[in-house]
């Protein structure tokens, strides 16, 4: 019985929509009755895709992980914004997009979506202001106005968009630890005097870590039966 190597150990986890990332680990906490866990960078909740969960030991990898570049794939669409910036809220504004043209939107990533940004995060996010999570704030219904959201650092390693659907625009962004990718959607569309929510996001690498080699959770209980047994 390989316990030892099972409590000190890292795995790759496909997420699965409507899951956050928490959900995750408690899933795998209860399945693989591990005394300690976290996981390496959080996804949103409508998110999918590669997430690192670290068990025992290996949770003192996990700035080691969070620290690793970010490759994701997604679609956002302009024309409409929602409080989220995702569909996780209902739309609230509707934006012109006859103007919006492809070059425009290729010149506008290249010269201002490229390299070190400040971003500041969506307010559906899990920053704490004041002791509480900004979500919080958001779904009680607090005017996103009133409160002073700091901006932060990012790095944009690549981002290709793909504009053959307009107004839907699929997109692959590289990027640091602690870019907003909800952001990047809102701020390219404010760019470009409209708006746009994300309808669709998966992270495809963590470092030289891929989806590919990630196993689904819902089989996870049966990997662990196998590893043991």
């Amino acid at each position: 019985m390989e316990i030892e190597r099972l409590e000190n150990h890292f795995y790759l986890i496909d997420k699965p929509s409507s899951w956050t990332s928490f959900d995750v680990v408690k899933k795998m906490k209860f399945l693989g009755k591990f005394k300690k866990i976290g996981h390496a960078g959080t996804l949103d909740p409508l998110a999918t895709g590669l997430l690192i969960i670290c068990v025992g030991k290996y949770t003192k990898k996990i700035d080691y992980f969070q620290n690793m570049p970010k490759t994701y794939i997604g679609e956002l669409v302009f024309g409409k914004t929602t409080p989220s910036i995702d569909l996780e809220t209902e739309f609230n504004g509707e934006f012109p997009i006859s103007h919006i043209s492809e070059l425009m939107i290729k010149e506008t990533v290249l010269n201002h979506f490229i390299g070190e940004i400040k971003q500041v995060p969506p307010i559906y996010s899990a920053i704490k202001l004041d002791g509480k999570r900004l979500y919080n704030y958001a779904r009680s219904g607090v005017d996103e106005s009133k409160l002073v959201i700091k901006s932060r650092d990012a790095i944009i390693y690549d981002f290709e968009v793909d504009t053959l659907k307009f107004p839907v625009v699929s997109f692959k962004i590289t990027c640091s630890k602690g870019t907003y990718i909800r952001s990047l959607v809102r701020d390219l569309a404010l760019a470009l005097n409209s708006g746009a929510y994300l309808n669709k996001l998966t992270r495809t690498h963590i470092g030289t870590y891929s989806l590919a080699e990630a196993q689904d959770i819902k089989n996870f209980d049966q990997s662990i039966y196998e590893e043991i047994f």
